[in-house]
């Protein structure tokens, strides 16, 4: 092999798997972590299906189970406190917009087949900053 092929071979990256661990020391890309908060927050919505379900059976049925369910956010239930409720809600909250967000990404990118660096770092940074300026309102309004 002559010594150029050889100094080429030494300069090109070398991409392995890392385990979870290794994240925090880890550089990701934004768009790795918008992949990572896509699926997480995909985990957190099936974890928070049987809460979601609750909510709008009871806040449909009647008056009364209606302010049955809004006094769990104000005084709490099974022992647990209102704003403990509250931020369980709030998570369910966060969890569908970033998860919706990062699907609406994928979509155009599928659709359009933009799929360059910048455009990648550009949308992820926008499904970032548009789901937690969001979340943080509709949670802002949620708690107080």
């Amino acid at each position: 092999m002559t010594p150029l092929k050889e100094q080429a071979r030494k300069r090109q990256p070398v991409y392995r798997n890392i385990h979870i661990s290794q994240l925090t020391s880890y550089r990701l890309p934004l768009a790795g972590w918008v992949s990572i908060l896509h699926r997480i927050s995909g985990a957190a919505m099936f974890v928070l299906l049987p809460f979601a379900i609750w909510m709008f059976d009871t806040s449909l049925t009647s008056e009364v189970s209606y302010e049955q369910f809004a006094s769990v956010f104000s005084f709490g239930a099974t022992g647990l406190p209102g704003w403990f409720w509250k931020l369980v809600a709030f998570a369910l909250i966060w969890a569908y917009l970033v998860h919706f967000c990062a699907g609406l990404r994928h979509l155009w990118m599928d659709a359009t087949h933009a799929v360059s660096l910048s455009f990648g770092r550009t949308s992820a940074l926008v499904v970032i900053v548009l789901s937690t300026v969001v979340a943080f309102a509709l949670g802002f309004k949620l708690f107080f």
